[in-house]
């Protein structure tokens, strides 16, 4: 046993001393290695990152939110006063669905206003009261709708930050009136949405929000355009789906089309794309692996060459083939371990970092660079496995050298 241990560090020594005698050979070597294992890494936290970033995205947009509204052009028949969403259909959600935790619905008016002597067109959209939790709009300003604003049918709004700096600049608009067409409204607050839609909702850029029950009152109309569900959980989402569906069908005309739609077919289709992205770019790593690894492989056949007579030396004096095949084999896991362990400190370190920078830095809201340290183990031990096959050939060929033909070698 002692015996043994003796010539595993003897193998081990020498196999260091090897690398040591011809550093830049090693340093080069290691370099594919270096570059493979932290591409891996790197990879493998781009789509971490991308994944994440695009998941907060539409959490922040609405979390757990199913939407409906009426088809208007798919109907065979022509669409009904009867058909439209009302607000007993968003009560039968409230109540019938225990998985909705909120329900809302808004119903929006296109009009304009006159600022700085211009016309500008904007959007006045009426809430009910879980609106703004549902959509996750932010109060910088003022407030939100209270319980009076919704029961009294108060002339009050609340107007996006872009409106407000067309329509009041220069002052505190929370307070002050605002002229829309014909209408009059007391601003008590300004909202932005948490993440910008881009006018792919009922927000717009210039955007009033008024409660529900005012629009109700100024043009005659009580139906909702578009009816908002929020699901307790996100397992839950497909279920409230479903549900909305089947309560809009039930409630209605079988010749009324409902669209009920979620955000997750989004976020799934983020999914594959990140998942697609993060293949072709793991192939790329492992091609510049296998480049390094087929470099491993020429140079230890160059150091065979080279080191014929060392090894010639060592058989004559009682070596035996399995002690060379394991002093070369372990010179080639060291040059990949090594770079390996190199490479996935430098991927490591970059993701650190930029988490530091980033609180200094204009990044876009939720994003955070998630590091996987199953890709670390994952670098290495790709790493390791590259340098034991590729190193294996120069190796079994040192093993299989004859004593005498060696030390004949010049």
């Amino acid at each position: 046993m002692a015996a043994s241990a003796i010539r595993w560090s003897e193998t081990w020594h020498l196999a260091i001393e090897a690398l040591r005698a011809n550093r830049v050979r090693a340093a080069l070597t290691m370099l594919g290695v270096v570059i493979g294992s932290g591409c891996i890494v790197l990879v493998v936290t781009v789509g971490l990152t991308g994944r994440t970033f695009v998941r907060h995205q539409i959490e922040a947009v609405g979390s757990n939110i199913v939407f409906a509204s009426l088809e208007q052009e798919s109907a065979s028949q022509g669409v009904a006063l009867s058909d439209r969403i009302s607000l007993a259909d968003l009560n039968a959600v409230r109540q019938e669905i225990p998985q909705a935790v909120r329900a809302a619905g808004t119903n929006d008016l296109p009009l304009s206003i006159v600022a700085a002597g211009k016309t500008w067109p904007v959007m006045l959209v009426g809430v009910t009261p879980d609106f703004q939790q549902i959509r996750n709009l932010i109060i910088p300003r003022g407030r939100y709708f209270d319980d009076d604003d919704f029961s009294s049918v108060g002339k009050v709004c609340v107007v996006s930050e872009h409106l407000a700096q067309i329509a009041l600049p220069g002052q505190d608009p929370v307070g002050q009136n605002i002229h829309v067409g014909e209408l009059t409204f007391t601003v008590i607050g300004v909202f932005r949405e948490r993440i910008d839609t881009f006018g792919q909702s009922e927000i717009r850029t210039d955007s009033l929000l008024v409660p529900f029950p005012l629009v109700r009152y100024y043009t005659g109309d009580s139906f909702v355009v578009t009816l908002y569900a929020q699901a307790d959980r996100p397992e839950d989402v497909l279920l409230v789906t479903e549900r909305v569906a089947q309560t809009l069908k039930s409630r209605h005309r079988p010749e009324a089309e409902y669209s009920v739609q979620n955000l997750s077919s989004i976020l799934d289709t983020s999914r594959r794309i990140s998942f697609a992205l993060t293949i072709v770019l793991l192939l790329v790593a492992l091609l510049a692996l296998l480049i390094s690894g087929i470099g491993i492989m020429n140079i230890m056949l160059v150091t065979v060459t080279e080191r014929t007579r060392e090894i010639g030396i060592r058989k004559a004096i009682g070596a035996r083939p399995q002690e060379i095949l394991y002093q070369f084999l372990f010179e080639a896991i060291l040059i990949s371990g090594v770079g390996a362990v190199i490479g996935i400190l430098a991927a490591v370190a970059i993701p650190l970092l930029v988490n530091i920078f980033a609180r200094f830095l204009p990044l876009p809201a939720g994003l955070s660079i998630p590091i996987s340290w199953l890709s670390v183990v994952l670098a290495f031990i790709v790493s390791c496995a590259t340098g034991v096959l590729f190193g294996y050939l120069p190796a079994r060929t040192a093993a299989q050298l004859q004593p005498v033909e060696s030390l004949r070698y010049e």
